[in-house]
């Protein structure tokens, strides 16, 4: 029903004229957005930051909680000629200064609270700091700045996102990819302009942000929320009239466990699910609560945006399943002799068409690793991201998940480095070697565990490391249990066996 779908990718920036009139297109704490308010605050946002700005391609960095400022910044900074980099909130001083420094940030926009935490060396000279208020206030007394006519191949954004190994990798997005990526949402979603999305995830990650994408292409009405609690997504669904959420495998378990009122649970249409594969006994329990929503359960990687996703009427019959590829995508399993496998076989995604990313910032060596030709089977040829993850297609044409190749941990939604940890760990002085591991956790999909041998002299460091790790890392980041060891495993190549580790603590 999909293949009919244009391949014409606009300016990202065109997305604010997708809505009509005075329907609702944002609702903030003390005031709702019609879209033709979306279309002005856009042009003036815009037409501020071009004048403070001029430079074409200067990256804008943007560090505050879901609010107008975050919510209009993507559209606001493509019009403007501008490389937009959300960083997540959550993050703290140390990484919002790698990346700020990767990115090679012209200007920082945050809250007060946060840029106050910010220390002598963590900006760079040639980058602006401005204050979110600050900038909304002086922005509504700006010039408006016309819709653009980018290239749509052009740089939009660089959404950073943790490695394997190292420090987080800048993934490069065209107008093109975006603009695709909230089209074809939008149509597999069948978004229409009554439609009401909760964004409930982070506008950092590319899950979260085509929240607002694909909403805003379908005319809809976006209500950002940063939720303290599990009750908070339900009254909000309820006081909004919210249709469509989208959520990772951790908060499905939460709501999932929360009493809902049948006429609050008979509001949501569509339920999405990304970031962590759903359980059985998951789905069934989402199935129960809300029969008359559909269930989307969906595959991404950041690196070529999304790939698959289940029709929610197969749900039922093949609830572990990951679907087929998403609209402008095309989705391969490849065996290791470089061809597509037979059904029922093993092999590794290979995503190829429109939706592939640009690369990763600045980083030749990793973009080789992760982008490379795509495979002589594919029907578009040119890049394509190796996913790294295994999986097999069976002869319905269903694609099921088997593992991943790399050592990533994926917790709560959150991808997460090992290397990160172990750095921050190794950093503080108090150990003398460190290794983090994801071990399955029924609510988190995995916890992070991180194992460490004491540093010698270091006689406090059983009671100060989890203060230092609790200031130096977001709390998504933060092991669920620190195991102290005497000494670590090693392997025959005389490096820490992570495999033996990983035996005992799940064992």
């Amino acid at each position: 029903m999909f293949a009919s779908l244009p391949i014409d990718p606009k300016p990202l920036d065109h997305l604010a004229l997708m809505g009509e009139g005075e329907a609702p297109a944002l609702v903030l704490r003390d005031r709702v957005l019609s879209h033709n308010d979306l279309r002005e605050r856009v042009a003036r946002l815009a037409g501020w930051l071009k004048a403070n700005l001029p430079e074409p391609g200067a990256r804008v960095a943007s560090w505050a909680a879901k609010g107008e400022l975050t919510c209009l910044l993507p559209l606001a900074a493509a019009r403007a000629g501008l490389v937009h980099v959300p960083i997540n909130p959550l993050l703290k001083r140390a990484q919002v200064a790698y990346i700020l420094a990767d990115s090679g940030a012209r200007m920082l926009i945050g809250t007060a609270a946060r840029l106050a935490t910010l220390e002598e060396g963590d900006v760079e000279l040639q980058c602006i700091v401005k204050s979110e208020l600050e900038v909304i206030e002086k922005c509504s007394q700006s010039a408006e700045m016309e819709i653009s006519h980018a290239d749509t191949e052009a740089l939009a954004a660089i959404l950073y996102t943790s490695g394997s190994t190292g420090k987080p990798k800048g993934v490069m997005l065209s107008h093109a990819n975006m603009w695709l990526g909230a089209q074809s949402v939008a149509s597999y979603l069948d978004l229409t302009p009554t439609d009401v999305t909760l964004a409930v995830l982070p506008l950092s990650f590319d899950y979260g942000q085509n929240q607002l994408l694909s909403t805003w292409f379908a005319g809809g009405c976006v209500v950002p929320l940063d939720y303290l609690t599990p009750r908070d997504v339900v009254k909000s669904i309820e006081k909004y009239g919210v249709t469509t959420l989208a959520a990772v495998p951790p908060l499905w378990v939460q709501l999932a466990e929360l009493n809902w009122p049948p006429e609050t649970a008979a509001r949501l249409k569509r339920l999405t699910n990304s970031g962590g594969a759903l359980t059985v006994d998951l789905v069934r329990r989402l199935r129960g609560l809300f029969p008359q929503a559909r269930l989307f359960p969906m595959y991404g990687l950041t690196e070529a945006f999304r790939s698959t996703f289940l029709d929610p009427d197969l749900v039922d019959a093949h609830p572990t399943s990951m679907g087929k590829a998403i609209p402008h995508a095309e989705v391969l399993v490849i065996g290791d002799d470089g061809v597509v496998t037979a059904d029922g076989e093993e092999g590794e995604l290979v995503h190829c068409g429109p939706l592939v990313a640009q690369g990763y910032w600045q980083d030749p060596h990793r973009t080789a690793e992760r982008y490379k030709p795509a495979p002589a089977a594919s029907i578009y040829g040119g890049m394509a991201v190796w996913s790294g993850d295994r999986v097999r297609r069976e002869s319905d044409g269903l694609l099921y998940f088997v593992g991943r190749r790399d050592a990533m941990i994926k917790s709560a939604g959150n991808r997460i480095s090992p290397q990160e940890i172990e750095d921050t760990a190794l950093g503080s002085g108090l150990v003398a070697e460190a290794v983090a591991l994801g071990v399955p956790d029924e609510r988190l999909g995995h916890a992070v565990h991180l194992v460490v041998r004491v540093a010698p002299g270091a006689s406090s460091a059983i009671e100060d490391l989890p203060r230092k790790l609790m200031q130096d890392l977001p709390n998504f980041m933060q092991p669920k249990q620190i195991h102290w060891r005497d000494a670590m495993p090693i392997s025959p190549n005389g490096k820490i066996d992570r495999a033996r580790l990983y035996a005992e603590l799940t064992a």
